[in-house]
């Protein structure tokens, strides 16, 4: 009971430091999302205040030149320079009297009256009355006012003769609202894929479970159908009584190899205790087991041991076996013909690892089936999930810091699986 318990105080500690880590993961992300819109927006703002004080100083340029010709009291001049500011000013500028009101001038080479002559980069539907015109004018003044004050253009005296009003050119408006824009995308996109993600999520774990369910059902079928068929041959050796005790002995395997898949089952998601166990023994206990119950499964297949009988792992001896059985289970699926045959191998390799492969003579599969024979839910097979396999890579890989993957195939030839483990 006390086991039981420092178990359960061990899972809740796990589950509680797992749930920090991802709520200080999405604080993380979130604050990173602030920081990165709050640098979009200040350096949006540098931008735009530099482009606005470039466009001031062209305004205070243009006036100064105006004034300067102003005081000659040269029209020609006035006008030429008027013509030349026209050419470099791209935001809207409008001259207007001393008091504020459009200036109306005569179309050059024409007697007609127009307002466009004192207005730049302002589009003026000249196919308006006057009266409309000037009042479409006087908005646009008042809104320039708004912005920023007028300059004063005046004469030698001192006395003001024009004003000039400007406002921001349209590529500077649109920037003051780009970074919200920007925002306003950047945010629906990571909405939608929060969305998204949270239901593929959701989606992998409901498939997740119902594979785990699946794969126990897989595991549990092998004992479970080899006691169907030990109970239907204790009915037919009800008078033998030797031939009772042995069954009984096979179904009692049987029994224990239910309460080891429970086992192996309720390890998953914990870290499991590893211990220095002979290797070869382990895998003689899985051959064995198979190779009673073989024919019950319909299948008549050849285990080849070549085992070294002296090499130790520190291992968990209930998931490794685990490993083992699905690797010769696969290895018993893929067989399409008469005369099967497992071979499964166990030496020493370089550098502190053991090596034990499983090579079946079956139908063998292609390069870029045997890259995804790993993933989860991937399958060949009509029914299944396709976990067993990626099961097996995370007991070995994450659990015993060893290696598992597929060291040989040829279609029609047969698969050669391989696990490394460090070894004592």
């Amino acid at each position: 009971m006390a086991d039981k318990s420092r178990s359960g105080r061990v899972d809740r500690i796990r589950i509680f430091r797992a749930s920090v880590t991802k709520w200080q993961l999405k604080l993380s992300l979130t604050l990173l999302g602030l920081g990165i819109m709050a640098a979009v927006l200040y350096f949006t703002k540098q931008i735009v205040d530099q482009l606005a004080a470039n466009e001031r100083r062209t305004v205070e340029l243009s006036a100064r030149i105006l004034k300067r010709e102003f005081e000659k009291n040269d029209a020609t001049g006035y006008l030429y320079y008027m013509d030349l500011v026209t050419q470099f000013v791209y935001f809207p500028v409008i001259l207007t009297d001393p008091d504020g009101q459009p200036i109306m001038g005569i179309r050059p080479g024409t007697k007609d009256t127009t307002y466009q002559q004192y207005a730049i980069n302002v589009d003026i539907d000249e196919q308006l009355p006057l009266a409309q015109q000037e009042q479409f004018l006087q908005e646009q003044i008042a809104y320039m006012r708004a912005d920023y004050p007028a300059f004063d253009i005046k004469d030698p005296s001192g006395n003001v003769m024009l004003k000039m009003y400007y406002t921001n050119s349209s590529i500077v408006r649109q920037l003051r609202y780009m970074p919200f824009v920007e925002i306003l995308i950047v945010a629906s996109f990571i909405l939608v894929g929060y969305v998204a993600f949270s239901t593929i999520r959701k989606n992998e774990e409901s498939n997740i479970w119902v594979g785990l369910a699946k794969e126990a059902a897989h595991q549990l079928g092998t004992p479970l159908s080899s006691l169907l068929a030990w109970l239907e041959l204790l009915r037919l050796s009800k008078n033998e009584p030797d031939q009772v005790v042995a069954v009984a002995d096979e179904m009692g395997q049987d029994v224990e190899r239910l309460k080891v898949i429970a086992n192996r089952f309720a390890k998953i998601g914990s870290q499991p205790k590893l211990d220095p166990a002979n290797i070869a023994s382990v895998i003689e206990s899985v051959c064995h087991y198979f190779e009673t119950r073989l024919p019950n499964l319909g299948k008549r297949v050849t285990l080849v041991r070549q085992l070294d009988t002296t090499i130790e792992a520190r291992i968990n001896v209930e998931l490794f076996e685990w490993v083992v059985e699905n690797l010769i289970k696969n290895a018993v699926e893929a067989m399409e013909r008469q005369d099967g045959v497992i071979t499964i191998a166990l030496k020493t390799k370089p550098r502190g690892k053991i090596s034990v492969t499983v090579a079946d003579n079956g139908k063998g599969m292609t390069r870029k089936v045997a890259k995804k024979i790993f993933q989860p839910g991937y399958t060949t097979k009509k029914r299944g999930w396709g976990l067993g396999l990626s099961l097996s890579k995370r007991i070995i890989e994450d659990y015993h810091g060893g290696s598992l993957y597929v060291s040989e195939t040829h279609v029609g030839l047969g698969t050669t699986f391989c696990i490394e483990v460090p070894t004592v």
